[in-house]
């Protein structure tokens, strides 16, 4: 594990280009295994996720060539393996649920092993993957093991989940894809990195319609070829960027920033006295921005940013906007009506002075602009949560020290280098 050493109290400037999405690249790398042609991936994040998830298919016989300084991975999959082997489908590794629905194509039968959990955030259920698996024709025994029997074939089906999950849509797109007849997806998610998945999909010869909503319709097809794709800036790190500029009083300026994904984030921008302006693709954070809460018309309500299944404002952003909050002036209340372990890690944020309610496991409420200092703080295995500290991290003069940052790791590649760019200053203590 490795630690951050961060001296804080610069003002970060400058012009930076963000990382492609790394929950695109996951579902999207997993998703060239229903085709036997070759795939180009451009804009290719280096992460420690993702680097896993290569490893195993390459064990699986996935032939992959990653030009890293290029940020371009080009992969067939015309030797893959027909079967695990002993021991299984890796259930335990990151992301390699999102590899059900691919191999529900690929593979006769698939058998898990591994015991089922969750992670810091909350539960991961499983049961929304068989469950969709099950709507497209897929056979389940479950005994000692759990066996996935896709020997027949897949044939179109509908489904209306019992909520919007990134993964469950995922897998179910991807399935769908090649099941035979018509399938209908009815609470999907409709995340960016839903939607750049489908357009990969798409540019591989998939039938898919109402790209963006929570009703999927996927037309089943014989046969996806290779493409060569282009995978979105992470909406995330640009808002962290932003979000930077802001909180240490410099100017920022995010090139290839999608501004098609951010009226809502930059709204809730707006209600901590942030502006954000563009020019182009451009997102551009001016320096010294008033960091104000701003009060809604209804006097007798406390401000408040909520999160939840895209359109709305993402639960994973919640973090970086806590940390902004607590540079604000003024007081507002999070709400994370997602994961019930969303703010476990506020203790943290705390030991550098911020002024933080904990209601419930959902909810706080930030009293902002208050007196900080350095601080030593032990990061959860949460990424945005560990960004957070870091944010604040270097709001506050003085050395401070974040035990245990690698999540960083597995969803910003070279993000600390990019940051000392811009004016941090910022080490990794291996």
């Amino acid at each position: 594990m490795a630690d951050l050493i961060v001296r804080g109290g610069k003002n970060l400037s400058g012009e930076i280009t963000p990382a492609g999405n790394k929950n695109a690249a996951l579902p999207i790398l997993c998703a060239t295994l229903l085709t036997n042609e070759t795939v180009i991936l451009r804009n290719f994040p280096e992460l420690l996720d993702v680097i896993k998830l290569i490893d195993l298919l390459k064990s699986l016989g996935s032939d992959i060539d990653w030009n890293k300084e290029e940020k371009v991975l080009t992969i067939n999959n015309s030797n893959l393996r027909k079967d695990f082997g002993d021991e299984g489908f890796p259930l335990g590794m990151r992301g390699a649920v999102l590899l059900l629905g691919p191999l529900a194509v690929r593979m006769d039968h698939i058998e898990v092993k591994s015991k089922i959990g969750g992670c810091a955030l909350g539960i991961r259920e499983l049961d929304p993957h068989i469950d969709i698996l099950k709507a497209l024709g897929a056979k389940v025994e479950s005994d000692n093991h759990l066996i996935i029997d896709t020997s027949q074939g897949l044939q179109g089906g509908s489904i209306w989940t019992d909520y919007m999950s990134v993964t469950t849509t995922e897998n179910f797109i991807m399935a769908a894809s090649m099941a035979k007849g018509v399938s209908v997806l009815t609470n999907a998610a409709s995340e960016p990195h839903v939607q750049d998945l489908c357009n990969c999909l798409i540019q591989m010869g998939a039938n898919i319609e109402n790209i963006g909503s929570c009703k999927i319709i996927v037309h089943g097809v014989e046969e996806l070829h290779g493409t060569d794709f282009t995978i979105s800036s992470d909406h995330h790190e640009i808002t962290t960027l932003l979000a930077l500029g802001a909180m240490t009083g410099g100017e920022v300026r995010v090139t290839n920033s999608v501004p098609d994904y951010f009226p809502l984030i930059n709204r809730v921008f707006k209600k901590l006295g942030v502006n954000i302006e563009y020019e182009g693709d451009t997102a551009i954070v001016r320096e010294n921005q008033e960091l104000k809460v701003q009060k809604p018309y209804t006097k007798n309500m406390l401000p408040k940013i909520e999160a939840a299944p895209w359109p709305y404002f993402p639960a994973d952003l919640i973090p970086l906007m806590v940390a902004l909050a607590v540079k604000a002036e003024g007081s507002i209340l999070f709400w994370n009506k997602l994961y019930e372990g969303g703010f476990f890690w506020i203790p943290e944020l705390i030991k550098f002075g911020a002024q933080i309610v904990m209601c419930d496991p959902y909810r706080i409420i930030v009293y902002g602009n208050k007196p900080l200092k350095p601080a030593t703080v032990n990061a959860p295995d949460i990424i945005r949560a560990t960004v957070a500290l870091l944010m604040l991290a270097l709001t506050v003069e003085g050395e401070s020290k974040i035990h245990n940052a690698d999540a960083i790791r597995r969803a910003h590649p070279n993000f600390i280098e990019n940051l000392n760019k811009l004016g941090a200053d910022i080490e990794w203590i291996e």
